[in-house]
């Protein structure tokens, strides 16, 4: 019944600490980009979740974020879900590792940017650049088949 943990887990691991991060997100067309920022801590939830708690600005006012991440053997992927303060939808991801093993990509569904009564395709892509640097994209999957990055942020270790 106890799973122990695995490369995956471990892999996982380097997103243990505290973290302070800068975003910039596409703005409305004709619009430069937004950037806004904010800390993030991450803990470790029996060696096999992780759980990163971040707080910061927003375009718009303050927010509040959680992301959980684990890998799930049976599935043979890594799995998670993402919650924000400033949205109602409920993030589940379901992603692989590259590779090299520095890039975790993550897809999930959730409201279309052109219509948020339809679901569209994203992914959010984590990319160790260094052990105290690590770049997070997400893009979306438009109608024409083309993905399309919408939000970077850089994460920076603190702690």
């Amino acid at each position: 019944m106890f799973a122990k943990p695995q490369k995956e887990h471990e892999w996982l691991h380097q997103l243990l600490g505290k973290w302070t991060y800068v975003s910039e997100c596409s703005g409305e067309p004709g619009q430069p980009p937004q950037k806004f920022g904010g800390t993030e801590t991450v803990k470790s939830l029996g060696g096999l979740w992780i759980v990163g708690e971040a707080e910061g600005e927003f375009p718009g006012g303050k927010s509040s974020m959680m992301i959980t991440l684990g890998f799930d053997p049976k599935q043979d992927c890594f799995v998670g879900t993402f919650v924000a303060s400033m949205m109602t939808h409920l993030w589940q991801y379901k992603g692989h590792l590259n590779a090299a093993g520095r890039v975790l990509t993550l897809d999930a569904e959730g409201p279309s940017f052109a219509d948020p009564n339809k679901l569209a395709r994203y992914q959010d892509i984590i990319e160790f650049r260094s052990p105290d640097h690590r770049v997070l994209s997400s893009q979306a999957l438009g109608e024409d088949g083309h993905w399309t990055c919408f939000m970077t942020a850089h994460y920076h270790r603190s702690a």
